[in-house]
């Protein structure tokens, strides 16, 4: 591991010291969400609250994190993806509390997680769903950490990047899978390869497709694959009110 992934987990180290042993209080409920498509389900759309990041540099913060989750909610937004590290993407778990308080829309704690006490922090501030990142663990950690997750009453996300990552997903048992075309070291996009390994995703498992869609066209031509939901994040992060163009990502997601 190497890049800006290996500076964030180290964060994430510094941060999990100030975390551990915190008494959390216990204010709401992990929510059952269920992702998955029918053939009259529009493919969901998971929209995402992040105000920078590596790659994209800074986004809009004409709406801060209250006005942009209603106006995602008003759009039609499945779920909320809301980042929650502060060095790297200007988040907070802050934020996801706020996102809860907003709206009714499930929400996403989208965060680096690699530590139980994490888990504690994203259910003690309102997530339905955490997401752990192969990329970030070992397959030790994997199995623990989507296990203590379940524990808690929440909902896992399992994002993965190629063929090896898959095989632990399977392996593990991750019911939700997500597919990120960029390589996290190399902040990259591999298109090819993330359809690939969206296609090879058993029909049980909700597969989530995770960057890369600019247009209603991407989100169009999305729906006729085999995924069940999709992010949407830089793009609305651009606009400084995301909702029409949300509306027409709906509309583009909507079974013909």
């Amino acid at each position: 591991m190497s890049g800006i992934l290996a500076r964030i987990l180290e964060s994430k180290r510094t941060e999990i010291a100030d975390l551990r042993g915190r008494r959390w209080p216990d204010r709401y409920a992990p929510r059952q969400v269920n992702l998955k498509r029918t053939p009259e389900a529009p493919l969901r759309l998971i929209t995402e609250i992040k105000f920078r990041s590596p790659s994209a540099g800074a986004l809009s913060t004409h709406f801060g994190v209250a006005a942009r989750a209603k106006a995602y909610a008003t759009a039609g937004a499945s779920m909320l993806s809301v980042l929650c590290d502060a060095p790297f993407f200007g988040g907070s778990y802050h934020d996801l509390e706020i996102a809860r308080n907003s709206c009714d829309v499930p929400l996403l704690c989208k965060e680096f997680i690699i530590d139980e006490s994490q888990l504690d922090a994203a259910r003690a501030h309102g997530a339905d769903w955490v997401l752990l990142i192969a990329r970030c663990l070992s397959d030790e950690q994997a199995t623990r950490l989507l296990a203590a997750a379940r524990d808690r009453g929440l909902g896992v996300l399992f994002e993965i990047h190629g063929r090896q990552e898959q095989a632990l997903a399977h392996t593990i048992g991750a019911a939700n899978i997500g597919i990120n075309a960029r390589d996290l070291d190399s902040l990259v996009m591999d298109l090819p390869t993330a359809q690939a390994v969206l296609a090879a995703v058993p029909a049980h498992v909700t597969a989530a497709h995770l960057s890369g869609l600019k247009t209603a066209a991407d989100v169009e031509e999305l729906r006729h694959s085999r995924a069940d939901a999709a992010l949407v994040g830089e793009i609305l992060m651009r606009q400084d009110d995301p909702t029409a163009l949300l509306r027409e990502f709906v509309a583009a997601a909507q079974p013909s």
